[in-house]
């Protein structure tokens, strides 16, 4: 199983008691460790207005980490395009490219203040869910609803300050095709006129495509044949759909002759299962932080996290993402992502860690990273 690859996807967490420059100097330290335990990959989140996450630019974190780390490939996980332009995605990019070439992930989101799709509903997985477990014993959840937070104050607000007054986000499709002509040295307007961006065209990145469903994100992934990561850590109730969405859309391209997938989960790994779980208490608090539409608060303690007063209706908004999580031994960890693996037929897997102290974050990766290694 060991040559099924892992990456790490790092939303840059703020602990409690901790600062925003504390976060980014642990980043940097946690992608020098994990690049010396054979990750493959590290990824950065964007996220905005969040008080316990200081992820907001994926291209200037990903500068700073290029600088730090000599061989593991960086990216983001995902430029939030809906208040983006293809131009200024590739030309920041193009950027980090021109000084350290061939390392460069191109991750790409709808998100971002875009409207949902309207598009019909994707087809629902055709494997069978029974008593919310796939057959090989991973765990489905039923499907979450984010209907609660289009009507949210601080959501619209955010929408506000990310965009210029009147702006509209381009059709994604259009946009992503955008993104792959500028790279191209293809681009042409309605008109015919030519432009190019420079840095960017010509850049050696790798375009991907996050997405949480079978819908728009997995059908322009998969028509430009390009490579697809699928958010279990996000959606772990579509992330079946996601996979075959994205396989059905498929058409070979020049950069893949056939799909390639990478799947996310959300683990915390320790020496047994009893630390393990004392390590991931803070997370339960933390996801009710943002489907609350609170953001993300400041990773807690597991004391601050136990003294939390749960609600029934607190517990229903996360129990998908908190029953979701792999936490425990490496063993046992490493058995859960095997099986997601395999239900999904993922061909990488994109590990997300968050725990209040730095040293065991650190520890995480390195114990999951011994462990998959010895499979």
């Amino acid at each position: 199983m060991s040559r099924i690859p892992l990456g790490v996807l790092d939303l840059i967490p703020i602990p409690s008691g901790s600062t925003a420059t504390d976060a980014l100097r642990n980043t940097i330290d946690l992608a020098r460790r994990t690049e010396r335990s054979g990750y493959a990959r590290y990824w950065f989140a964007e996220h905005h207005l969040n008080p316990g996450v200081a992820g907001t630019s994926p291209a200037v974190v990903l500068a700073l980490t290029a600088s730090a780390t000599s061989t593991i490939r960086i990216g983001s996980g995902a430029v939030q395009l809906g208040h983006r332009t293809a131009l200024s995605t590739v030309e920041e990019f193009g950027l980090i490219d021109a000084l350290h070439p061939g390392r460069l992930d191109l991750g790409l989101g709808r998100s971002g203040g875009r409207p949902p799709d309207r598009r019909a509903e994707p087809a629902p997985t055709t494997i069978p869910v029974t008593d919310g477990r796939a057959p090989n014993g991973l765990r489905i959840p039923a499907r979450f609803s984010f209907a609660h937070l289009l009507g949210s104050p601080r959501i619209a607000l955010q929408q506000k300050l990310l965009h210029q007054p009147g702006a509209r986000a381009q059709d994604y499709g259009e946009q992503i095709d955008d993104i792959l002509a500028f790279l191209g040295g293809t681009y042409r307007s309605a008109d015919g006129i030519q432009a190019h961006a420079v840095p960017g065209e010509g850049a050696d990145v790798q375009v991907w495509i996050l997405g949480s469903s079978g819908g728009q994100s997995a059908d322009v992934a998969g028509r430009n044949g390009l490579r697809f990561a699928a958010n279990y850590h996000v959606s772990p109730a579509t992330v079946l759909e996601a996979a075959e969405g994205y396989r059905a859309a498929f058409q070979p391209s020049d950069v893949l002759d056939k799909p390639y997938i990478s799947v996310s989960a959300d683990v915390v790994v320790a020496e047994g299962d009893a630390a393990a779980r004392e390590l991931a208490a803070g997370y339960g608090p933390w996801v009710r932080s943002i489907r609350s539409a609170e953001g993300a608060i400041e990773f807690p303690t597991p004391e601050q996290a136990g003294a939390h007063p749960w609600t029934d209706a607190d517990r229903d908004l996360v129990a998908d993402r908190v029953d979701t999580q792999f936490v425990g031994s490496p063993g046992r960890v490493a058995d859960e992502l095997e099986r997601l693996q395999e239900a999904t037929g993922a061909d990488e897997l994109l590990i997300t860690t968050i725990t209040h102290g730095h040293a065991d974050r650190v520890r995480s990766y390195e114990l999951l990273a011994e462990e998959w290694q010895r499979r």
